[in-house]
């Protein structure tokens, strides 16, 4: 009966993870290869079965690089009592940090506020891109239908901040099942596709990958730009490690997420390469003429829970934050009674909600925003590399050697990423360069701001213990009245600024 209750609780947290932290990752296939082949692109890769299976394979490979091995299979071990994310890392930076190693810890934790700063800009660009790409596929079906994609895109969104107040698992328990029905319905198309053309599964070869690369290093490097879209959510599925748990997570992505979008990568793959034209919008083309609507339907409601996926992971950064005295005390409504990590933070949804509302129309469509988008992603991403690997040598001493070829492989392939997204510097991925550097001003100078005034509060507080013994020797007069006196403080090394007041002001002392 209790293995079948953990079973049941298991799949529940399942269910929720699927509705909650995959649907930003779940739903970019619907915009990474129409980004990569996009004519209108200031590096535009041209249509050719050569390239078509070289990027197809980067994108395969870039997924299994960052998300399988970077987060699922290292990242998400670096837990801090449960919670993930960057901000968890910088916790276990400072908890392992020595005498020796301080200035290095301080850098490599400005380092990280930096990489959190950079996941609020996702966090406001995700609904934006994620929702307008999907609300977009209903000029596919009626090419009419253009003028209502961006009201409509805004109106979805104010929805989906205003549910937020109950809770992410009440949240992930209703979108969880269309989360199921998205993947099989993707992982479907998908596999119609590869029917068609059965040659695109070579692209899992790492050779194409290997080959586009080398071969093509001019083409390839600016399609990096694009290709990184495969990857965005993936520091959403750390972030939200403490609302459902490692082991869900990696159980769904697994079983489910993983298999899914694979499956149509290499579809619309195989749609381009019957036909150049469908870069339009491989990923709706891959259905069938009457089952479009519906795709788009079912496409808008995942996106609005990609949306989601970030929204959760942002509660979870500025929660940490507030914690470690990064941003002020912030109201926090804990949404679960058996979940301590779900959590609504009413200040950041309003903040985020104006801010993606912003975005929706000022750039008022995807591909526009795309160019932004890639920036965010990239340098949390390679942040969270090096902070991770930095412990793991300080904190569990793992062998050098072990560290050097790690680091090395995987920030490469970060680095690369980071380099090709700043060519697009003057196409949009200034903005979330911008909102980065404005909320790590915001959160340093918090912190700065509160050391210096712990510092002078402690220096009017003075010692307890020498207060103490000051009442003990009668060194203070104080009268004794009878009663209990609470006085709260902050510090255990210092005497409570009331209680002070009290004695040397009143000149009285409870019992």
């Amino acid at each position: 009966m209790t293995d079948r209750r953990h079973g049941t609780a298991g799949l529940a947290l399942m269910i929720g993870a699927l509705g909650v932290v995959f649907g930003d990752i779940g739903t970019s296939p619907i915009y990474t290869l129409q980004t990569v082949f996009d004519p209108n692109d200031p590096h535009p890769v041209p249509v050719s079965a050569e390239n078509v299976y070289g990027v197809v394979s980067l994108v395969f490979w870039s997924v299994v690089i960052i998300v399988l091995v970077t987060y699922v299979l290292l990242a998400m071990r670096a837990d801090n009592d449960g919670e993930g994310g960057i901000m968890a890392l910088i916790t276990l930076l400072r908890r392992s940090a020595s005498s020796r190693g301080r200035r290095t810890t301080a850098v490599l934790a400005a380092l990280g506020i930096f990489g959190a700063s950079l996941f609020f800009g996702d966090s406001m660009i995700t609904p934006a891109i994620s929702v307008l790409s999907a609300m977009e596929g209903l000029k596919v079906v009626q090419p009419s239908l253009e003028d209502v994609v961006v009201p409509g895109t805004a109106a979805i969104i104010v929805v989906l901040f205003l549910v937020q107040r109950r809770g992410s698992g009440a949240v992930g328990r209703m979108f969880g099942p269309v989360m199921i029905a998205w993947f099989t319905v993707i992982g479907a198309c998908g596999v119609s596709g590869i029917v068609d053309h059965p040659q695109i599964l070579r692209a899992l070869w790492p050779s194409y990958a290997l080959g586009f690369l080398v071969g093509h290093f001019g083409t390839a490097f600016f399609a990096l730009a694009a290709v990184v879209l495969a990857v965005t959510g993936a520091e959403a599925l750390y972030a939200d490690m403490g609302h459902f748990g490692r082991r869900s997570i990696t159980r769904a992505w697994l079983f489910l997420v993983f298999p899914a979008c694979v499956l149509s990568y290499l579809g619309q793959g195989a749609l381009i390469l019957a036909d150049p034209r469908n870069i339009s919008s491989p990923f709706f083309l891959l259905a069938p003429g009457w089952g479009r609507l519906p795709l788009v339907i079912l496409a808008t409601a995942a996106t609005v829970i990609a949306s989601q996926a970030v929204i959760t992971g942002a509660y979870s950064v500025a929660s940490q934050a507030a914690q470690l005295g990064y941003l002020p005390r912030l109201r926090i409504d804990h949404t679960s009674e058996s979940t301590v990590g779900q959590i609504y933070v009413p200040w950041i949804n309003w903040l985020l909600m104006v801010s993606v509302l912003t975005l929706v129309f000022a750039f008022r469509s995807s591909a526009a925003l795309a160019f932004a988008f890639g920036m965010a992603v990239t340098g949390t991403i390679t942040i969270t590399t090096l902070l991770f690997f930095y412990i793991a040598r300080s904190r569990w001493h793992t062998p050098v050697w072990l560290i050097a070829v790690g680091a090395t492989l995987l920030l490469t392939v970060d680095l690369l990423f980071v380099a090709a997204n700043v060519t697009k510097l003057v196409h949009g991925a200034w903005l979330p360069l911008l909102i980065g550097f404005t909320a790590f001003t915001v959160m340093t100078t918090w912190q700065r701001g509160r050391q210096i005034v712990t510092a002078e509060r402690e220096q009017h507080e003075g010692p307890l213990r020498q207060f103490v013994d000051q009442l003990h020797f009668r060194e203070i007069h104080a009268a004794r009245v009878p009663g209990t006196a609470v006085f709260l403080n902050r510090d255990t090394r210092t005497t409570p600024l009331a209680m002070r007041a009290n004695v040397e002001h009143n000149h009285v002392r409870h019992e």
